[in-house]
C-alpha cells in the first residue's frame, strides 16, 4: 500500500483534540485529517502558533501524518453554517481564514490544506460567482506560495465546484498552478459523478493531494459508514494503489462523533478487509521481505515468483514492496544495477513491476530509472507504456522523450490519465504535436481521441 489511512477529527467533535489523536493512532491509523475549529486548533486563537507547534510535536510522537481541513460549520459565522464562502460577497473573510489555515499547515508539516468553493447564492449570477471563486482561490494561492503548502480543491455536491470536471476547469483557468491539486471525496463520486470513484481517481491521478473515504448512495449527500452505501471500496482502494497515490486517505464521517471510537474502529476494520491481502500481510510476502532484508541478493529469485505466490491482481504492489526493502539494504549503485537486471531479464509483468516501483525507489538511482523508462516507451505492450509514464517519469524524463511518450499514449489508445504530471509538463511543442496528430486523423476520416481534444481545449 503506497498511501496512509487516516481518520478525520470532524468525526471526533466531542473529544479533546489530544484525546482524538491518541484514539486514532491507537486504532492503527497512520494519519489524521484535522479540521480547524473552535475546539480543535482554532486558527483565530491568540496563541495559535504555540498551539500548532505543540500539536506538530504530538503528531510526530504518535507517528501521524496530517492534512488540514477547512470545513468547520460555524467557525466564521455563528449564525450561518459554512459562511461566508469563496462565492460570497464577503469572500475576503474566507480568504483570510484559508491563509490562516496555510500558516497552521506549514507549522504542522501538513501535506496540504483542503477547501471547497461554497454554494452559489440564488441571487448571484453563475458567471459572477465563478469570477469570485477564481479571484478568491488566486488570492489564496498567492498567499500560500511563500509557505509551499499545496492546496486541494474539493468538489462538493450542491456547491459551485460540484464535480471533478469543475475542479479541473478551475485549475486550468488559473494556469494549472503546481500548488493547486485535487481533494477527492470518494463518497461524493457515488452521489454526483457520472463515473465511479475508481474512474475518478484514475482521471485525477497525478493531481490528487488528499482523499476522503466514506460511503454514499447515488443522489444523496450523506456520509455513511462503509457498507451502508454502494461504494465499491476494494476497487476504490485498488485504484489508489494503481495510480501510485502516496498521500493520506482519511475516513470522513462528520456526523458520527456520538460514537467516534466505535465508528473509527469499524472503519479501519472495513478498510483492512478491503485492501488486497498480499499488500498487507500475505505470509509469502512477509517471508520474502524478511529474506531480502537479510540477504539482498535473494530478490533475484523472489521477484519473478511474486505473481505466482500472491496473485497477478496485486503483483505490482508486492514487487514494489520488495524493491523498497532492497533499496534500504544496498547502496545506490547496486540498486541501479539490480533494477536494470530485473527489468532486462524479466517478463512483461516483472518489467511492469519495476516501472511501478520507480515511483518509490527511482529517486535513489535516477539514471538507471530513466533508461528503463525510455526502453519501456519503445515497447508495444500498452501496460508497459502506461506504467512508464508514472510519477518517476514526470519528475525525471527529459522533455523530448516525455512528449513522445504522451503522443504514443494517444496513438495506442492509452488514457492520458495514466500520464503523471501532464498538466505540469505540457508545453507548446507537445500541443503542436498533438494538434498535428489530430489534423492527420481528421484528414484520414478517423476519429480524434477525446483525450487529444480535451488536452488541446484545456490549453487554448
Amino acid at each position: 500500500m503506497s498511501f496512509d489511512l487516516g481518520y478525520g477529527t470532524n468525526g471526533f467533535a466531542n473529544h479533546r483534540l489530544d484525546d482524538a489523536l491518541a484514539v486514532i493512532a491507537d486504532l492503527g491509523y497512520t494519519g489524521v485529517a484535522l479540521t480547524l475549529d473552535h475546539h480543535h486548533l482554532d486558527p483565530f486563537a491568540d496563541d495559535i502558533a504555540g498551539q500548532a507547534n505543540r500539536i506538530a510535536a504530538r503528531l510526530d510522537q504518535l507517528g501521524l501524518r496530517v492534512v488540514v481541513e477547512t470545513g468547520a460549520r460555524y467557525l466564521l459565522d455563528a449564525r450561518r453554517k459554512h459562511h461566508p464562502t469563496l462565492v460570497s460577497e464577503a469572500q475576503d473573510v474566507r480568504v483570510d481564514f484559508l491563509l490562516r489555515a496555510v500558516r497552521v499547515a506549514s507549522a504542522l508539516g501538513a501535506d496540504c490544506v483542503s477547501f471547497w468553493s461554497g454554494i452559489r447564492p440564488s441571487t448571484v449570477d453563475p458567471e459572477v460567482a465563478w469570477d469570485r471563486l477564481r479571484a478568491g482561490v488566486g488570492a489564496v494561492l498567492d498567499g500560500a506560495a511563500g509557505y509551499g503548502v499545496p492546496l486541494g480543491i474539493e468538489p462538493e455536491p450542491g456547491m459551485l465546484v460540484e464535480r471533478l470536471t469543475d475542479a479541473l476547469r478551475l485549475r486550468a483557468e488559473l494556469g494549472s498552478p503546481d500548488l493547486l491539486g485535487i481533494t477527492l471525496d470518494v463518497g461524493h463520486c457515488v452521489a454526483v459523478e457520472p463515473k465511479d470513484a475508481a474512474a475518478c481517481i484514475r482521471e485525477a491521478a497525478g493531481l490528487l493531494v488528499n482523499i476522503q473515504l466514506d460511503d454514499m448512495l447515488p443522489g444523496v449527500h450523506e456520509h455513511l459508514e462503509f457498507g451502508d452505501g454502494v461504494l465499491d471500496l476494494p476497487a476504490t482502494l485498488a485504484a489508489l494503489t494503481e495510480v501510485g497515490y502516496r498521500g493520506l486517505a482519511a475516513v470522513e464521517l462528520p456526523r458520527h462523533s456520538h460514537a467516534a471510537p466505535d465508528v473509527a474502529r469499524r472503519s479501519i476494520e472495513a478498510l483492512r478487509a478491503a485492501l488486497p491481502k498480499s499488500t498487507m500481510d500475505h505470509p509469502w510476502l512477509v517471508s520474502a521481505e524478511r529474506s531480502v532484508r537479510s540477504a539482498p541478493d535473494s530478490i533475484r529469485a523472489l521477484f519473478p515468483a511474486v505473481g505466482r505466490e500472491v496473485g497477478r491482481e496485486v503483483d505490482d504492489a508486492a514487487r514494489t514492496r520488495l524493491l523498497v526493502v532492497y533499496a534500504a539494504a544496498v547502496e545506490a549503485d547496486a540498486l541501479g544495477q539490480e533494477l536494470t537486471a530485473l527489468y532486462r531479464y524479466g517478463d512483461d509483468a516483472e518489467r511492469r513491476g519495476v516501472l511501478h516501483a520507480l515511483a518509490e525507489v527511482g529517486e535513489i538511482a535516477p539514471e538507471a530509472g530513466v533508461e528503463i523508462v525510455k526502453d519501456a516507451l519503445r515497447a508495444n505492450d500498452t501496460s508497459l507504456v502506461s506504467a512508464a509514464l508514472g510519477p518517476f517519469a514526470a519528475d525525471h524524463l527529459d522533455q523530448h522523450s516525455w512528449r513522445h511518450g504522451v503522443l504514443k499514449c494517444l496513438f495506442t489508445s492509452i488514457p492520458l490519465a495514466a500520464v503523471a504530471g501532464l498538466d505540469r509538463r505540457v508545453d507548446g511543442e507537445l500541443l503542436r504535436m498533438v494538434g498535428a496528430f489530430a489534423d492527420e486523423r481528421r484528414a484520414a476520416g478517423r476519429t480524434v481521441p477525446d483525450d487529444a481534444v480535451d488536452l488541446l481545449r484545456s490549453q487554448s
